[in-house]
């Protein structure tokens, strides 16, 4: 049995963090693992700014309301759905994620969480594990399964390696370049049939 395991940002839903810099107009919260792979000096660099600008976690919850699955997102992931146990691994929090769940048909979700203070500020995120989308494939393997995943960026090179089959969809040029072992698809009819 094989499943078949997708990043959520730049794969299903448009970058968050982008999302929420383009409503504030901050050009400091664009940035994202596409860009600086150290995901701990990402997130420490985007909750400084955050405080600085007195942005709440309800202010970011309020954007991420207006966002929808990409084009064509829901009907692949439907496809796959019918065709292969899925579970989405991601960086990003349940407590962004989960209106983006119910647009795409509330497929199981595996992510980190926030921690706000007593103004509504968020003061830490926790990681589910680190390096958990490498290890959630690994954990998949040692029960029995093959694990087919498909990503986007540094973030997903680790759990691309460790799966059985990894696949980039619609990297950036730099990362497709770096990481030439791993096939590109930039549609979602490609990726279908890359993960199938």
């Amino acid at each position: 049995m094989t499943v078949c395991c997708l990043d959520l940002e730049g794969v299903l839903v448009p970058e968050i963090w982008i999302k929420v810099s383009e409503r504030t107009r901050i050009k400091g919260l664009s940035l994202t693992t596409r860009d600086l792979p150290d995901y701990d000096v990402l997130m420490k660099r985007r909750l400084e700014i955050l405080r600085e600008r007195k942005i709440k976690l309800r202010d970011i919850q309020k954007v991420i309301s207006t966002v929808q699955p990409l084009p064509g997102a829901k009907s692949f992931l439907d496809k796959l759905r019918s065709e292969r146990p899925v579970i989405i691994l991601s960086d990003t929090y349940y407590e962004f994620a989960m209106p983006l769940m119910k647009k795409l048909g509330c497929p199981v979700l595996f992510c980190n969480w926030l921690k706000t203070d007593k103004g509504g500020y968020i003061s830490n995120y926790c990681l589910r594990q680190k390096n958990g989308k490498e290890r959630a494939v690994r954990g998949l393997k040692r029960i029995g399964f093959k694990v087919h995943a498909a990503g986007d960026s540094y973030n997903d090179v680790t759990m691309l390696k460790a799966a059985d089959k990894g696949v980039l969809f619609n990297p950036p040029a730099n990362i497709a370049r770096e990481f030439l072992q791993f096939k590109v698809v930039n549609d979602y009819k490609g990726l279908l049939a890359a993960l199938l």
